[in-house]
């Protein structure tokens, strides 16, 4: 994808793996080409509040499932396990009628809030907090530290590897989301970097360099995202692996 994208007409259909020559213009046309910059700005706003509500929701719900005990906990957290098993597809329609009688089609509300909540991150962080040992609580409530308290102050430092892999979850599926907003946006205004993607390659017709920058510059940035986090990705999934 790299090498064609940085490839001349002719060279495409050369055979060659490599350029004869390095079309950096490419990616200018390309960005040029397409409203990008507002794609990119669409997805960032989503994929930053995704993240913040699902980690706020997340690691709340979590610390209730493995921390606290109250009536019909077990069965709740099964339910929630079960919600993993159904495809997205399967609500779609449902989720569409209520926020067309919401009013919320074609905005930041329709692409945010329904990813507001994750079974799976609750899931994570709830074997991540299970295995922080009760001693640490009992020695945080002898100092009067409140239930609150304990979570913030002690729990959340602790679980800063499965935080971050929640995190990087969060922003990768909403970078890469694409039935979704396809569905609940109409306007090019409110479109995202996949779907802004996907009408330009319908546009751009046979320009496969054009349309090859276009899908670079649309994956760079998750590919960065996990080169600087990928350390803290694999322990936090490890240690939750091991826990609960």
């Amino acid at each position: 994808m790299m090498l064609t994208s940085v490839k001349s007409p002719s060279d495409i259909f050369s055979g060659r793996l490599w350029p004869s020559r390095f079309v950096w213009e490419n990616y200018l046309l390309a960005w040029r080409a397409a409203p990008f910059a507002r794609y990119f700005f669409n997805t960032a706003v989503v994929a930053a509040a995704t993240l913040l509500l699902q980690l706020a929701s997340s690691a709340l719900a979590a610390f209730a499932f493995a921390r606290m005990r109250f009536f019909g906990r077990e069965a709740l957290f099964y339910a929630l396990l079960a919600t993993m098993m159904v495809p997205e597809e399967v609500t779609l329609v449902a989720n569409y009628i209520t926020l067309y009688r919401l009013g919320w089609l074609d905005t930041y509300q329709a692409l945010i809030v329904p990813w507001g909540a994750s079974g799976f991150s609750i899931f994570l962080l709830r074997q991540f907090f299970a295995g922080i040992p009760d001693e640490l609580e009992d020695a945080a409530r002898i100092d009067g530290c409140s239930r609150f308290g304990f979570f913030r102050r002690v729990v959340l430092p602790l679980s800063r590897p499965a935080l971050l892999t929640v995190a990087l979850f969060a922003l990768v599926g909403s970078w890469n989301a694409f039935t979704w907003p396809l569905v609940v946006t109409n306007s090019e205004a409110m479109r995202t970097v996949q779907i802004g993607v996907s009408y330009f390659a319908q546009e751009s017709g046979t320009n496969y360099p054009l349309l090859m920058a276009a899908a670079t510059f649309s994956v760079v940035p998750v590919l960065l995202l996990f080169a600087a986090l990928h350390r803290h990705f694999t322990e936090g999934m490890a240690r939750a692996g091991l826990r609960g």
